[in-house]
């Protein structure tokens, strides 16, 4: 008998060291709770998401098309980064504004002329040839005025770019390796003025880039001779702006990078650009 009331109380010592450990268990498990939740506050799925990161990017007429697929793509794939604004027109014109102070995040330039002078400003720093262009003459669709090369323009209404912009500069070099003259009816600050012109009918020709016709039912185009010893190399680069915080200037590198991959050259070469190699 003795034997066997000392196993029963060998047993209840033992239910009682079970009852123990169980009860510190669970006050381990609620510590761990506790401090996953903050010391008791809110769980991170119930705080507000974060704001995107807004960046703006200023780029050369010529870009539209293949920037606005680019930027619609670029965000689809990076849901923290908003772009706020995509501001077009002539290089030169851009250059101007973001050594101006405008808050500009990326600068994606028609020529290096211009990003040199924001360079030279010290408001950006390595830019990167990501695609190059050529010219072409521009006719309305049905070519009223019978041009077939590039001597025509002197004897048509002609409209060309500003000799500031880089498809004027290009322009004008294509006119002076073929020792040709033309008196233009006006001179536009950007090739999608120039376009629009000739689109209207307002005028005979003009000199645009390959890219900016393709596609366009409304306007014919002829490829002059030499036309492919007059290359666009269009560079880009983050801005310097001092508006900007750490993480815009990553986002806005970031946008970069993806305009060099592959998926971005894609698109650019879709459009009719060239490769940057």
């Amino acid at each position: 008998m003795t034997t066997i009331r000392g196993i029963g109380k060998l047993e209840s010592r033992k239910r009682m060291r079970v009852r123990s450990a169980l009860a510190i268990l669970g006050v381990l498990a609620l510590g761990l709770t506790a401090c996953s939740n903050g010391g008791g506050g809110p769980e991170a799925s119930d705080e507000p998401d974060a704001q995107p990161v807004q960046i703006t990017i200023s780029a050369a007429a010529s870009l539209k098309r293949s920037f606005d697929e680019i930027a619609e793509n670029f965000q689809n794939e990076n849901e923290g980064i908003d772009i706020a604004q995509i501001s077009y027109d002539g290089s030169s014109t851009l250059a101007t504004q973001i050594i101006e102070g405008a808050p500009v995040d990326v600068f994606a330039s028609a020529d290096e002329k211009n990003m040199v002078t924001v360079t030279d400003a010290g408001l950006a720093v390595g830019p990167t040839i990501f695609a190059t262009n050529t010219l072409v003459i521009a006719v309305p669709a049905g070519n009223p005025g019978s041009v077939q090369a590039l001597a025509d323009l002197a004897n048509v209404t002609t409209v060309l770019c500003a000799p500031e912009v880089p498809c004027g500069n290009a322009s004008q070099t294509l006119l002076g390796n073929a020792n040709i003259e033309v008196e233009p009816a006006s001179m536009e600050q950007n090739v999608s003025a120039v376009l629009q012109k000739v689109s209207a009918g307002e005028a005979d020709a003009g000199l645009v880039y390959h890219t900016d016709v393709a596609g366009d039912d409304t306007v014919e185009n002829i490829v002059p001779e030499g036309a492919d010893q007059v290359v666009n190399k269009y560079p880009i680069a983050v801005v310097e702006n001092s508006q900007a915080t750490a993480e815009q200037a990553e986002a806005a590198q970031a946008f970069v990078d993806y305009v060099l991959s592959e998926a971005g050259q894609a698109i650019l070469s879709e459009h009719g650009f060239g490769s940057a190699e």
